[in-house]
């Protein structure tokens, strides 16, 4: 399953790039929830783009990105964190 995860953030990102130009001129600051390379929805903060993804996609097969151009250092941080252990269905996977 981390396989899959780490494929469906990777290609999330890709696309994100891709879309980000766009995206800038009417939503920059917000935080897109993208499943399958597609922006489903964008929201004001990561926590309520990360609870609607936990909601509507429990397999955890999603990813949140700030719609940005500017390069943010999370250092040790710096890829994408897996939180299905702090969620509890997520002991099934």
């Amino acid at each position: 399953m981390t396989h899959d995860i780490d494929a469906e953030v990777d290609a999330n990102f890709e696309r994100f790039q891709q879309l980000l130009p766009e995206l800038m001129k009417m939503h920059a600051g917000k935080h897109a929830l993208m499943r399958g390379g597609t922006v489903e929805a964008l929201f004001a903060s990561p926590s309520v783009a990360m609870a609607a993804g936990r909601s509507q996609f429990p397999d955890g097969l999603f990813s949140v990105q700030e719609v940005t151009d500017r390069p943010v250092d999370l250092g040790f941080f710096s890829h994408a964190v897996d939180t299905r252990a702090s969620h509890p269905s997520s002991a099934t996977g």
